[in-house]
């Protein structure tokens, strides 16, 4: 608790300023006797969320957000699960004394009359049968794999649960009809995290059957935040409901006034005197704040701020780490209250949101192959897949290849590693290879010819570059390690790695030439931020170079923002300066003047100066023209340079040219991003008013996708008809760039609520503020436009929304449904990604590699090329150790997954895939103890096939080329071409047998 809240009164609920409303709120607690818990009902989820994170710092307890639906009543959609569960584990917790916080519209809708709960504990006993019953009349769907709320899977005596109402599933273990061990788990890894002693399991969906306040228990207080604002709100709510028929499921606001309620307010009462005034404000005049804070030496000050550490140094005063709204002056008790607001001029920006925890099973867990998937062997080319197959006299279940001619090849289990999915990119079907031909090998040996001399060429560069001389930045001082602790996100591994990368680079003394890659919003900007705070702070100047005005504007916008604090001066050089602003930033360019410049190509012009460049950031260099890429040649040679770029590129391409330049891939979304909950519609305009309400209720923004540009004004009218309270601006790509940078830049202030746009935003900005996307006509997009396009929300921690309209009275084309299907199906981040993004890919590895190399890419299939790179890296780079693949085992014995261990085979296939490609002992130890913890205790074949695997790992350290057995015989053969020959032996008794060094 907060040492000022003492004495801050409680009795004065009127004429509230800053955050002293939340001092009296949280001042309430402790709660009354008599009263068993507080519900603060406000006008929005944007100011609910404000009150909750300022009443949690101020008083150090937890409060809970009541979330709205994400529907309205009357709608035939069902709300989120993640949103249902979060409302009824709040409804539970309401038996015991909490505060709540709830948006008007959350309470207004009614909810289950009995809520039914189901708790299991460790050790206690429970029926499979009854329930697995329980489950499926909770609601619960019974997949083969669980990944998402509200499912359930059975595997033998184990039973995975998402509960709606929980963070992360459970796996619970049963022997006989006791429960041996209950265990929560990652989904996308599906590995056990933690024993736990309990879980409560709520129904999948909340019913609208009585008041949400029945639930209340009786002497609960409620207290109405600017009840004049949410009065407003709540009638607009209702006249949604009534649209949509609903109103039976739903209270008025005069309904909830009948209740017993209290008031809190920034409006004085009738003849009330004022009690709380507003905080001075300095807006980052430090010397000014403390020689005027000296003069009120009567009065006891509090700074709270999130920059609090350096504000102890530099001031004499009470400073709290944290964050408040706005400050206030209690005169009766002589206290003020200074923030982030007043110190710095920092808008206040709640608390995240509780990380969601991720959804979705990770793709390399479910083996991305359907029977009739092409797919590419090493040694045979390219054929069809027909399952996973049983034979007499084959052991275990060999995967099933056709080739031209109906001709069949049996995979071994062993050498499943051998065996890619064909991908192209596009449409493109390749030709079928006939087996006994040797067209295949002609093609593969060609493709290796290449990539070996791209490899060479590569790598000569990268040795050159290494032998020259750079700048050599200094380590991190104060400044930076202050930056990184105001980053208001979890940064991921991934992007983790990057920043490290990129100091170690700066610091080494060797010229940096570094390529970032991440699709947008996944954390490049701030990797850029750092290696700018880096030089800036050891005297150096940072040049941000991007391809167009809008870009440098947000780019602009962020470095401001998180530079606003330090001593850095950031200056932006494009159209949008008028011809008086650009020569005196090109003269303090000059002179040293800016730390930090960012700018379109004008940086290049030759009328630009540095006084003292350090580093070089290039956004997207390959959409520069040829006269730009020239000039930044010369600027390269002397700077180290970072170049940021949005093409995906896929995990397996950087590792191939990991060995070979300088690459860091951002590949993991940022942790609080969640899945964008996607909705396929008939056009429906009551429901885009209301998508778009729900939006700007939490104060957020709106893409509007309307791909026909002779008929976008018409579109715009129809919007503004539908939803009169909603700013639009319209952009798209015939309109003159001025214009469009303009009313782009307008979106990105917030300016405009909604931007009526074409597919233009499909490789845009990225706007943390817009969550909803409403795409009409969505069955006339490509598959992985329509995902680029969903992607340009869901960046943040709250949930998103895309909607895809198609017009009923039209045929749709049997592709175009099942394009929208497949994007409704991808709402978990991982699930349906590779299928997705893999043209996006190809394109990405198309304009890393160039075209030569992408022909070669479509001659054997992207995953093979990329295997054939990193052998080529690794050969030219003179590492003789085969690659898993490359080991051939070939033993008469039975070993493989038995079907009722696992039954699901795409899962199966995939442990057999992984099993294959393992580069160590340790990992096959790791994956041993990943299958017990997901299918139970591992059956006689598996031991076996797991045996064998061993054998491989120890036969690729020693340069075994295959260990075959033909009868009695075990021949082993090496890459050196010699060979040994046994009797006789078990698994076993092989691995001791092969000898230790030859072929190192």
């Amino acid at each position: 608790m907060l040492e000022f809240l003492d004495k801050i009164p409680a009795e004065y609920t009127s004429g509230l300023v800053g955050s002293s409303k939340s001092c009296v709120l949280a001042k309430l607690a402790p709660l009354p006797a008599g009263r068993h818990g507080r519900l603060i009902i406000t006008s929005s989820t944007e100011q609910a969320q404000k009150i909750k994170s300022e009443i949690e710092l101020i008083s150090g307890r937890e409060v809970h957000l009541f979330p709205a639906l994400d529907v309205i009543p009357g709608e035939e959609r069902a709300p989120s699960l993640e949103v249902a569960g979060e409302r009824l584990k709040i409804e539970l917790l309401w038996q015991e004394e909490i505060i709540t916080v709830a948006p008007v519209r959350a309470v207004m809708v009614k909810t289950i009359k009995k809520l039914e709960n189901l708790r299991i504990s460790a050790h206690q006993n429970i029926g499979r049968e009854s329930l697995i019953e329980k489950l499926i009349g909770f609601g619960y769907k019974r997949l083969p794999i669980v990944g998402e709320r509200g499912e359930f899977s059975v595997r033998g005596g184990l039973i995975d649960i998402f509960p709606v109402n929980s963070e992360w599933p459970v796996r619970l273990e049963l022997l006989d009809e006791k429960v041996e061990s209950l265990r929560s788990f990652d989904p996308q890894s599906q590995r056990s995290l933690k024993e736990e002693i309990d879980i409560i399991i709520l129904p999948r969906q909340e019913k609208y059957e009585v008041p949400v306040f029945d639930r209340l228990p009786s002497g609960a207080e409620i207290v109405i935040d600017e009840p004049l604002q949410v009065s407003q709100w709540a009638d607009r709510f209702y006249a949604e409901v009534v649209s949509w028929r609903g109103e039976e499921n739903c209270l008025t606001y005069e309904e909830i006034l009948r209740r017993k309620t209290s008031e809190a307010s920034s409006f004085l009462m009738p003849g009330q005197s004022p009690i709380f005034s507003a905080a001075p404000k300095f807006f980052g005049r430090l010397e000014e704040m403390q020689g005027e804070l000296r003069e009120k030496a009567d009065y006891k000050i509090y700074l709270v701020s999130r920059h609090a550490a350096r504000l102890k140094e530099v001031i004499d005063l009470p400073v709290i780490s944290g964050e408040l709204s706005a400050g206030f002056i209690y005169e009766a008790g002589k206290i003020m209250v200074l923030t982030d607001y007043e110190i710095f001029g920092a808008e206040f920006k709640p608390s995240r949101a509780k990380k969601p925890a991720p959804e979705g099973v990770d793709e390399s867990l479910l083996a991305d192959l359907n029977e009739g998937d092409y797919v590419v062997h090493e040694n045979y080319g390219v054929g069809i897949f027909r399952g996973l197959s049983k034979l007499p006299e084959v052991e275990g279940e060999p995967l099933l290849i056709e080739y031209a001619g109906g001709d069949k090849l049996y995979v071994p289990l062993t050498m499943l590693g051998m065996v890619e999915k064909y991908s192209g990119g596009g449409d493109y079907q390749p030709k079928l290879s006939r087996l006994g031909s040797a067209e295949w090998i002609k093609i593969k040996n060609r493709v290796k010819k290449s990539v070996k001399d791209m490899t060479k060429e590569l790598l000569e560069l990268y040795a050159a570059r290494r032998r020259t001389t750079g700048l050599s930045f200094p380590k991190d001082d104060v400044w930076q390690v202050e930056l990184e602790n105001t980053f208001p996100y979890e940064e991921t591994p991934d992007q983790l790695r990057a920043i490290r990368e990129v100091k170690r680079d700066m610091e080494s003394g060797q010229p940096m030439d570094r390529l970032v890659c991440g699709d947008v919003g996944y954390g490049k900007t701030e990797v850029a931020i750092r290696a700018a705070a880096k030089a800036a702070a050891s005297g150096r100047q940072a040049a941000i170079l991007v391809p167009t005005t809008i870009l440098a504007e947000q780019h602009y916008h962020n470095f401001k923002e998180r530079f606003k604090s330090f001593p850095f001066t950031v200056e932006m050089l494009s159209r949008f300066k008028s011809k008086p602003e650009q020569k005196n930033i090109i003269k303090a360019l000059a002179t040293g003047g800016i730390d930090i410049i960012i700018g379109t190509h004008r940086l290049l012009s030759k009328d630009i100066k540095f006084s003292n460049l350090g580093l070089l950031i290039i956004d997207e260099e390959q959409r520069f023209g040829v006269a730009s890429k020239e000039k930044l040649k010369q600027i390269k040679k002397n700077v180290d340079v970072m170049t940021l770029t949005a093409t995906p590129i896929p995990r397996t391409l950087y590792f191939s040219l990991s060995g070979a330049r300088d690459l860091s891939l951002i590949n993991t979304p940022p942790l609080d991003r969640s899945p964008v909950r996607t909705y396929v519609l008939a056009w429906n305009e009551a429901v885009i008013r209301e998508a778009i309400l729900r939006e700007l209720d939490r104060g957020g923004q709106v893409y509007f996708v309307y791909n026909r540009v002779e008929k976008i004004e018409g579109m715009a009218a129809k919007l503004k008809k539908m939803v009169p309270e909603a700013r639009i601006g319209i952009g798209h790509g015939q309109m003159r760039e001025k214009n469009l940078e303009e009313i782009m830049v307008k979106f990105l202030n917030h300016e405009y609520d909604v931007l009526l746009c074409s597919t233009i935003i499909e490789s845009g900005i990225d706007i943390i503020n817009v969550n909803t996307i409403i795409i009409d006509e969505a069955d006339r997009l490509g598959l992985s436009q329509l995902y680029q396009l969903r992607g340009r929300v869901g960046r943040g921690p709250v949930r998103a929304y895309a909607y895809l309209f198609y017009h009923p009275e039209k045929v749709l084309t049997e592709t175009a449904l099942e394009r929208l299907k497949a994007v409704q199906e991808f709402t978990a981040l991982g699930s349906g990604y590779k299928l997705a993004m893999r043209d996006l890919e190809i394109r990405g590895a198309g304009n890393l590699l160039g075209a030569e190399q992408s022909g070669h890419l479509l001659a054997v299939g992207f995953d093979l090329y990329c295997e054939l790179l990193e052998e080529a890296v690794r050969e030219v780079k003179g590492i003789p150790e085969p690659t898993p693949r490359q080991v051939e085992i070939d033993l008469k014995t039975e070993a493989f997954i038995p079907a009722d261990y696992i039954e699901d085979e795409r899962q199966r296939i995939a442990v057999y895939r992984r099993m294959n490609l393992l580069e160590h002992p340790a990992d096959l130890i790791d994956l041993k103890a990943e299958t017990e913890d997901r299918f139970g205790q591992i059956p006689a074949p598996l031991l076996k096939l797991l045996e064998i695997m061993d054998l491989k790992l120890t036969a690729k350290e020693r340069g075994v080329k295959s260990i075959k057995q033909k009868d009695d015989q075990i021949r082993i053969e090496y890459f050196n071409g010699s060979s040994q020959t046994f009797s006789g032996l078990k698994i076993g008794e092989i691995k001791d047998r092969i000898a230790p060094r030859i072929g190192k």
